[in-house]
Formats: structure tokens, sequence, C-alpha cells
């Protein structure tokens, strides 16, 4: 995941925290996130790159609309990541 930009990390936990989303919803999710517009040619050429990668798989929900879920690798490179940030960070609840 050291190769990944912070867009395509982020876009990996918004993947993992919905049930294979779709490219707008991932869409929307984001723009909640960072709080302003996120446009199409950033988006999608960052899924594919994490296609790509082997870290997500793309699958069809129609003709028109991709669905995107972390494959194992994908949800392995979380989990390291994770546990990485915990060596540094300890946050109280």
């Amino acid at each position: 995941m050291h190769d990944l930009t912070g867009f395509q990390r982020d876009l990996l936990y918004a993947i993992a925290g919905n049930d294979e989303p779709h490219g707008l919803a991932l869409k929307k999710e984001l723009e909640e996130y960072y709080g302003s517009e996120i446009n199409h040619g950033r988006l999608y050429p960052n899924l594919d790159t994490l296609v790509e990668k082997g870290l997500v798989e793309k699958g069809k929900v129609d003709d028109r609309t991709n669905s995107y879920a972390l494959t194992q690798r994908g949800e392995r490179e979380i989990e390291a990541r994770r546990s990485w940030e915990g060596e540094f960070v300890n946050v109280s609840a």
C-alpha cells in the first residue's frame, strides 16, 4: 500500500466500508469526506489503478454500472496499514 496515493487509500477504505459499492456511491462518500466535488476524471482512473494492482475487483451491476469490492490482497493491505498506524497512533475512545 506504500505506493498508493492518499486518495487511492481513501478509496480502498470507502470500498471496504460498503457492500460492493458502485462508482457514484463512492464518489458521494468521498465528496462528503473531502467536503468538495470529486470529478469523474479523478475517480475512475484511480479505481482502475486499484483494479490493476489487484487490490480491488470490478464487477457489473448492469450494462452501465460497475461495482467494486476488495480482493483478499486488498483486505490484507488494509489490515497491514491499520496495524502499522496502530504502532504510532493510540486513540482512546
